[in-house]
């Protein structure tokens, strides 16, 4: 892919590669990130596409990326509780710290009715 990707360049080296492999007629969907780059290029090709030979008129040609969205969607979540997974840490190597330690840490989790397994 040459520097500079702009949707220019990818919808321009895209559409090259759809016509060197003979799938210009032949291509239903495209799937990508959600890159704001990448919604720009979607445009560009369909200009260049015959839009009869795309399942309802390329209606259905932008398919945004499933996985890439979950994975988004994970990564905000776990943003939201990366402070209390340090604690946690922290108190594990606090607690694993000296032998002495970890038996206090058993003692306690017994009177309180908690199951202990290393």
């Amino acid at each position: 892919m040459p520097a500079h990707h702009t949707s220019k360049t990818l919808a321009d080296t895209l559409y090259k590669c759809l016509l060197d492999w003979n799938l210009d007629r032949n291509v239903s969907t495209i799937t990508l990130d959600n890159c704001s780059t990448n919604d720009a290029m979607i445009g560009r090709l369909l200009n260049k596409i015959i839009p009869r030979s795309l399942i309802l008129g390329g209606k259905l040609f932008h398919m945004r990326c499933s996985a890439h969205i979950v994975n988004l969607i994970v990564k905000e979540g776990l943003s939201t509780i990366v402070a209390a997974m340090e604690n946690i840490r922290v108190s594990v190597g606090y607690w694993k710290a000296t032998p002495k330690r970890e038996e206090k840490f058993i003692e306690t989790c017994a009177q309180v009715n908690i199951s202990y397994d290393k």
